[in-house]
């Protein structure tokens, strides 16, 4: 399979890449990091830009499209709507479309901040309430790729992983800090269901192989708090847990809203696939495995220069 995948120098789009090349031809555009790898075919391009997302798909005739572009930075989203409603609405939609006409299928990537928080435990057919700029820009950049490309499967997911800088993942904010014996909050009332990128990689493909449509929540099976998280992590990498200050999100400054309980039922995916994903502690145990190989070093060698 011929597999274009946006936003490849990104957290998820990364991963995904670098995954997804052992086993199938992969391109991927990059604007804000200027990537070299022999794994897969690197496209610079900034797809705002007039006319690129029509060259991009005709350079690379693909059979997949994995769409993880995206505006992902909550205060940026704050400082910039406009921006962020490219990125994050417009930009999909047309993707979509342009994808629905060349006959490829189309993996949309959105996240679990469109819920509210205020109960956890939603399922897919659950009313979002989004509560700040990069959440509502994400819900309507769904219903956009739901509009012109009925066939698109469209997944809402909470991320985990190395990145490009280092600094992407919340995991990388607990490791960074530890390691250096710098003591952290963490949010004793914000759940989430952690998944790690690498992890993802296969399902997504798994998804594509069996051909799903529709809406999907592909995170982690067991949800937990993000000073649980910390303090899990912590303990795997042989760090100090009691540098982590258990704190109230209200305490942690934060411009955009946050929503507190981000637990998402992935079992209508668990059906579609028939497995269940993965739990917290075997990604961050595969999350440590990949730092004991020297992954993190790896990937970040990857950044020739930034444009940032």
């Amino acid at each position: 399979m011929r597999i274009l995948i946006t936003g490849a120098s990104g957290l998820l789009g990364l991963n995904l890449a670098l995954e997804i090349a052992a086993h199938h031809k992969v391109y991927g555009t990059a604007k804000d990091h200027l990537i070299h790898t022999d794994a897969f075919e690197v496209l610079h391009s900034d797809l705002l830009a007039a006319g690129a997302v029509e060259q991009v798909l005709d350079r690379t005739q693909p059979d997949w499209v994995i769409h993880c572009a995206a505006q992902a930075n909550l205060e940026a989203c704050e400082a910039d709507p406009v921006l962020a409603r490219k990125l994050n609405t417009d930009l999909p939609a047309k993707l979509a479309a342009h994808v629905a006409r060349g006959g490829a299928r189309l993996v949309h990537i959105s996240t679990d901040a469109v819920f509210d928080g205020q109960r956890g435990g939603y399922s897919e057919e659950d009313a979002p309430n989004p509560l700040s700029v990069y959440a509502r820009t994400k819900l309507d950049g769904e219903r956009a790729v739901a509009d012109a490309n009925p066939e698109a499967i469209i997944t809402r997911v909470n991320l985990i992983g190395w990145s490009i800088t280092g600094k992407r993942s919340l995991a990388e904010f607990f490791y960074n800090h530890l390691s250096a014996g710098k003591r952290v909050m963490g949010f004793t009332d914000v759940y989430f269901c952690p998944l790690l990128a690498n992890d993802m990689a296969p399902i997504l493909v798994r998804m594509l192989e069996m051909k799903l449509s529709g809406m999907y929540h592909v995170v982690s099976r067991e949800c937990l708090s993000k000073y649980d998280f910390g303090v899990r992590l912590a303990n795997r990498f042989g760090l100090d847990a009691s540098l982590i200050t258990p704190v109230s999100v209200q305490q942690g400054g934060l411009k955009a809203a946050r929503s507190p309980n981000l637990t998402l039922h992935s079992d209508k995916l668990a059906r579609a696939i028939g497995e269940p994903t993965p739990d917290v502690s075997s990604g961050l145990e595969h999350f440590y495995q990949l730092y004991q190989r020297g992954y993190p070093e790896r990937i970040q060698r990857l950044a020739a220069s930034s444009t940032a």
